[in-house]
């Protein structure tokens, strides 16, 4: 099978790619704009497979996209292609609006298009994978259970406003032309190659630096955190198994508060890296203004996906955490051009004025 995959040069769509092509018999064609937080270093050990092609390019470019899904005769479609910090959302919504609604409705058109073009079994067979967010359910209480597919959506950020507004604009296009279209939605994910405005990420970059680091609120916020090589696996379940019409929640069974997620860091790096003087690096945790809008809970209910396509996480979230710091301790080379020259760590998302 051939597959197309958006985003593909950003954290979670480069682990699709390394997945597809190391541990599948897929062939993958990954087609990325590169924005700021996209790095064709993460995919340097597929790069020179015969089964991996990199294309530059826009999903808003709806004939470039149809081009170029007739020239490589696509099997299926994984789309990771969106603007996706919370942060930058508040800062700066229009970027979102652009990409994650427009350009996932000229994405499905172009996939309609060429779907309507194919005939017998690759018509068939062929499926658009939309890939969004747990946090399109919005707030979930502490004490009040997990999100299912059937949750209803209630969208708190700009970012997840984005996100609902594609998830159903992809399932329209199944109900209304009946284009096989599967949906996910996934937790929060960690790993390697994680651009470092995220949480875990900058607090390791942070705390390997002997910097402060920033903790919203009081660190109460709850999420349920997905290894990101056990998140590609699922997604290629969904893509190659999944149902057309359906959603899948992907989700790893590792609910941890925001503070619990800074201090076991902070004794990881201590175990692994001390700091020169000796200082616990729990003292550097710095209580700031909360994000606005900030939803307490997010936790996903993976029962569908594991009972229906096998699905398992394999990591636990201390293992998955000690191979994440040990990664960005042996892998310098790849974070330290980002932190000096795109994104040094700076707080964004505080909605000033």
């Amino acid at each position: 099978m051939k597959i197309l995959v958006t985003g593909g040069a950003g954290f979670i769509g480069s682990a699709v790619c390394r997945h597809l092509i190391r541990d599948t018999d897929h062939s993958v064609v990954n087609l990325d704009k590169l924005t700021y937080a996209a790095s064709l270093s993460s995919l340097a050990s597929v790069e020179d497979d015969p089964r991996y092609r990199f294309v530059k390019g826009d999903i808003l470019d709806r004939a470039f996209v149809a081009e170029l899904l007739a020239s490589e005769g696509v099997d299926a479609i994984m789309h990771l292609a969106a603007e996706s910090h919370v942060d930058r959302s508040i800062d700066g919504p229009g970027d979102f609006i652009q990409t994650n609604i427009v350009g996932t409705y000229e994405l499905l058109e172009a996939a309609r298009a060429y779907w309507s073009s194919l005939s017998g079994e690759k018509r068939e067979g062929f499926r658009f994978h939309h890939i969004s967010t747990d946090e399109v359910y919005g707030d979930l209480p502490l004490d009040d259970g997990l999100f299912t597919e059937e949750t209803p959506y209630a969208p708190s950020s700009p970012y997840s406003a984005s996100k609902a507004a594609s998830d159903h604009l992809a399932m329209a296009w199944f109900h209304t032309y009946h284009m096989p279209v599967v949906l996910s939605n996934c937790s929060n994910n960690y790993g390697p190659y994680h651009f470092p405005e995220k949480l875990i990420p900058l607090i390791v970059l942070n705390g390997l630096e002997g910097k402060r680091l920033p903790v919203y609120g009081k660190g109460e916020n709850v999420r349920d955190w997905l290894y990101v090589d056990d998140h590609a696996r699922a997604l290629a379940l969904v893509a190659t198994e999944g149902e057309p019409g359906r959603s899948y929640n992907i989700g790893g069974r590792n609910e941890r508060s925001n503070l619990a997620v800074v201090e076991t860091i902070c004794d990881t790096l201590d175990r692994l890296s001390p700091l020169p003087d000796g200082r616990p690096r729990r003292e550097l945790i710095d209580f700031v203004t909360d994000r606005p809008g900030h939803d307490l809970r997010y936790a996903i209910d993976a029962s569908r996906i594991e009972g229906e396509l096998g699905w398992r996480a394999q990591e636990t979230f201390e293992t998955g955490l000690e191979k994440t710091i040990r990664w960005y301790l042996d892998n310098a080379d790849w974070w330290r051009p980002i932190r000096e020259k795109r994104y040094a760590g700076q707080r964004l998302g505080a909605a000033k004025g």
